[in-house]
């Protein structure tokens, strides 16, 4: 069995089955031909260069497929790179699946599919429990608990989005409990279709890119079509409690400037934004620590988080000094 790429460390050897995320042709500063390509597997990816007797790969390669890898991990600007002496089609590869070595959420996803279901079903509110079974159904439902909920930042892995999701329902719940006065069925149920809009905006494919839909209209977009659609097929849907929803879908990333087309004007509204910022900005801080492998106690510098973040954490066993 082979180290996960998370695992090696600088000077150790690669003999790997990598799956081929990205690969472009580049030229150094005097002219010379060289690969920039990125392997993983389901513990990460790296960054890798391919500078000598490429030829034959690079006539072949296929982004989503898997390949022996062979080489040697160095250092580049204090993050890892490999140095690529071989690459060649994996032998026997259709036997194994490509999701293999995709990052996953690490939550099973048979209890995470139970949670969802069993959290539907304490909905009391008949109309708002009948459309998110009308909007929870074949391909849209695959892809609900397939794809992840962001491209980079966040739960940026299969069933992210499920997961995120999963979080967020129980952050509101828990809103509801210490204000019973928010209405916990609608609340509930914006928690879960909030980010429905990035099962077409989002591919589920081995790079997690934008569709054309995706770029074109935006996940809070599509939700808001999406649901607004499905309430036209349930007779009678209260137009209120249609536009209440509606208004926790396009307010939910709380600002005009985070692409909201309105802010939060409702206390369920509120609620929904600040669970939704605590799902996803605790998991990112979790996932920048996890993949800094640099020695220091901080991270590098976090662009979307506008810091560095400080990495080491506490034990039980460490005694406060006199």
């Amino acid at each position: 069995m082979q180290t996960e790429l998370k695992d090696l460390k600088t000077g150790s050897r690669v003999n790997h089955v990598l799956l081929l995320k990205k690969i472009e042709s580049r030229s150094t500063r005097q002219g010379k031909e060289y690969l920039d390509i990125t392997f993983a597997d389901k513990s990460g990816a790296i960054n890798g260069k391919f500078w000598d007797g490429f030829e034959d790969f690079k006539s072949v390669a296929s982004p989503g497929m898997l390949y022996n890898v062979t080489g040697t991990i160095g250092e580049f600007n204090g993050m890892p790179q490999l140095k690529i002496d071989s690459v060649s089609p994996a032998e026997g590869s259709e036997e194994i699946s490509v999701d293999d070595f995709v990052r996953k959420s690490e939550r099973n996803l048979d209890k995470m599919i139970n949670e969802l279901n069993e959290r539907i079903e304490k909905i009391q509110n008949d109309y708002l429990k009948r459309l998110l079974k009308v909007i929870l159904t074949g391909k849209r439902y695959d892809n609900f608990i397939r794809v992840p909920a962001g491209k980079s930042w966040h739960h940026s892995y299969l069933h992210g989005l499920l997961e995120h999701t999963l979080e967020i329902v129980r952050i509101c719940d828990l809103m509801c409990d210490i204000h019973p006065e928010t209405n916990r069925d609608l609340l509930i149920t914006g928690a879960i279709l909030h980010d429905f809009g990035k099962t077409e905006e989002l591919t589920s494919n081995v790079n997690f890119d934008y569709t054309d839909k995706g770029r074109l209209l935006g996940h809070i977009v599509i939700a808001a079509l999406e649901v607004d659609k499905a309430c036209r097929k349930i007779e009678w849907f209260p137009e209120e409690l249609k536009n209440q929803l509606l208004h926790l879908i396009l307010s939910h990333q709380g600002k005009l400037e985070y692409a909201s087309p309105v802010v939060p004007k409702t206390l369920e509204a509120i609620v929904l934004y600040y669970a939704d910022e605590l799902s996803a900005k605790s998991n990112a801080y979790l996932n920048s620590i996890e993949n800094d492998k640099s020695e220091s106690n901080w991270t590098k510098f976090i662009q979307l988080a506008e810091t560095q973040i400080y990495k080491k954490r506490s034990t039980e066993d460490e005694t406060e000094e006199k």
